[in-house]
């Protein structure tokens, strides 16, 4: 059970990695499109933006690799599931099936 709770998180954690990827080329752009200003207010903003996303990227990438792993163990378990249980994987599978195709043919 604790593996389908990985993989129903994992769709709403790529998508976060995605979002704060599209803020960082973002804030990239912000830095690069404000490059030219002058001041040692905006350096120091600058400066401290860049750290910022520095950071950001090591984290999203730690959280990629936290990420993969999880699908892997998630996959593995539910390999050794369906190995240990055929039968009751192959009927499960099939009640999911018929499930499904009763829902379809409603909506028909």
């Amino acid at each position: 059970m604790n593996a389908k709770k990985n993989t129903s998180l994992s769709v709403p954690k790529e998508k976060l990695m995605e979002d704060l990827r599209l803020v960082m080329t973002d804030a990239e752009e912000l830095l690069r499109a404000t490059a030219s200003q002058a001041g040692d207010g905006a350096a120091v903003a600058r400066a401290r933006i860049q750290e910022s996303l520095q950071l950001v990227k090591e984290r999203i990438g730690d959280a990629e690799t936290a990420l993969i792993e999880q699908t892997r163990q998630a996959a593995k378990a539910t390999d050794e599931y369906v190995q240990a249980n055929p039968w009751k994987s192959i009927g499960i599978s099939a009640g999911i099936g018929v499930i499904i195709g009763v829902l379809i043919a409603r909506r028909q």
